[in-house]
């Protein structure tokens, strides 16, 4: 049952706010629905925790309000699921039963809010209100405040959790740590947890630990004075200055020297650099963002990543799922990424052909969302029609194509292949091509006819003259 929002709301700020109320009790759901719509929310109201399960995964609320006394599951094994797949969500139980063991095993648990009926319906309208204000929205409430994710294409309830989980920590200095394998879009989140922070208006900038020689590493993000090594003709500000009041992500952590890591964590306990030849440190401001597809715990046990660094970096860790792992995004993803390559190429590529679509659906993406805009990039550029067909998908994931031909389609492919070889060879010349194929040259023109080919177009510039067969149409002979 979903209830409509009120026009005439108490709470203006509520609106648009999703909530899954659950209660075996018909009409308590009934009666809570009416009262949280007209407060400006909405509402989808189920009997069970089976179809509140079901209810999450077909779209995920900002809230859950939920009866401990349910039929089957209870609240309580209910919310400890919901916790499993949704740890940011927030869960508020109601109860008729209630003792204060119960209210404190469920809040050690991690419920936000226990309630005992009867409650105050503004009580519960305020505990509603305190966790909506605590918990990031599952989506942004109006279309200015997606912005900081608009790189990020989604409807996966598992990023939408990781999103809400983004967008908390982003109101925060925490160091971020992200992880995920190659391709699954760290430097996309944390440019996103950028935008969200109020440090948005200050620089991000991005380096790559693994892609940079020791050497250059340090003077790239601590900066040198004039004349610190040999090719030091200017002093430079390294990224680290750069980034001041804003963020900087360090990606590949996990690939820095194991020297340079020593200098880091100066750094991060000092909020201050020192360029190489100087002997002045120089205060900075900077949020650090840190991303790995490597386990950082598995190094730190073989002495290649120092642990006081680690825990400086991992105050809050964000892992993406891979592709693979959020197959609904897939054809959102592709797309998204045809409609903005076709304008980028000029071509009217309109979308993909159903087939195409599922055999994208159905790939491995062992690369990830990056392989799979390389594929939509390849399907693009060689497109001459707007619909992307199957063959060319195929072409661009490298998987055999699954058509299975008749016996009679093969053998007339195979046919007209090997008429083409014959004249191609012999240069058009039909009494070659015959002798070859060890048949007459009427029956030879004869199978030519039926495959509408015409030897003429076989000849080269060369090869016209005396001698040659002419270059009339099968048709007309």
């Amino acid at each position: 049952m979903n209830t409509p929002v009120s026009p005439s709301s108490p709470m203006p700020a509520a609106a648009r706010a999703r909530l899954l109320v659950v209660d075996d009790d018909a009409d308590m759901l009934r009666l809570l629905s009416m009262r949280l719509g007209a407060a400006g929310y909405q509402v989808t109201a189920v009997g069970s925790a089976e179809a509140a399960l079901s209810q999450l995964d077909i779209e995920r609320p900002q809230l859950v309000l939920s009866d401990v006394r349910l039929p089957g599951r209870d609240g309580l094994a209910l919310f400890d699921e919901i916790r499993a797949r949704h740890p940011s969500l927030p869960v508020i139980l109601l109860t008729a039963h209630g003792t204060i063991p119960d209210a404190v095993e469920a809040t050690a648990r991690g419920v936000y809010g226990y309630l005992t009926k009867p409650y105050e319906a503004r009580e519960l309208l305020e505990k509603i209100a305190q966790a909506l204000a605590l918990s990031a929205p599952a989506s942004p409430s109006h279309p200015a405040d997606e912005q900081w994710r608009a790189e990020i294409v989604s409807r996966s309830n598992r990023m939408a959790d990781l999103l809400a989980e983004a967008r908390m920590v982003a109101q925060s200095d925490a160091s971020v740590l992200l992880r995920g394998d190659s391709g699954t879009g760290k430097e996309v989140l944390a440019r996103a947890i950028h935008r969200a922070s109020p440090r948005a208006k200050r620089p991000f900038i991005a380096v790559n630990c693994g892609a940079i020689p020791e050497a250059l590493l340090e003077s790239e993000l601590f900066g040198h004075m004039k004349g610190a090594f040999t090719d030091a003709v200017a002093n430079h500000k390294g990224l680290f200055q750069a980034a001041d009041g804003g963020t900087l992500l360090l990606d590949e952590i996990g690939d820095m020297p194991p020297a340079l890591q020593v200098k880091l964590l100066r750094v991060l306990q000092e909020r201050a650099v020192r360029p190489l030849g100087s002997s002045q440190s120089v205060p900075v401001d900077v949020r650090i963002i840190s991303a790995t597809h490597r386990d950082l715990e598995a190094a730190m046990a073989m002495g290649q990543f120092r642990e006081d660094l680690y825990y400086r970096l991992n105050v809050v860790t964000l892992t993406l799922p891979t592709l693979a792992e959020r197959r609904e995004d897939i054809a959102l993803l592709a797309n998204h990424f045809l409609a903005k390559l076709a304008a980028k190429y000029g071509k009217r590529s309109s979308g993909f052909a159903p087939e195409a679509l599922k055999a994208l659906t159905m790939s491995a993406w062992p690369g990830n969302v990056r392989q799979l805009y390389n594929v939509v990039e390849q399907v693009c550029a060689l497109s001459t029609t707007p619909l992307v067909s199957l063959a060319l998908v195929q072409r661009a994931l490298r998987t055999p194509s699954a058509e299975v031909l008749s016996f009679a389609d093969a053998r007339q492919r195979f046919e007209r292949e090997y008429l083409v070889g014959l004249l191609k060879m012999t240069d058009g010349n039909v009494a070659d091509a015959a002798r070859l194929a060890q048949r007459n040259r009427t029956e030879f023109y004869r199978l030519l006819q039926k495959h509408a080919l015409t030897p003429g177009l076989f000849k080269s510039d060369t090869g016209a003259g005396a001698g040659t067969e002419p270059s009339d149409p099968v048709a007309d002979v």
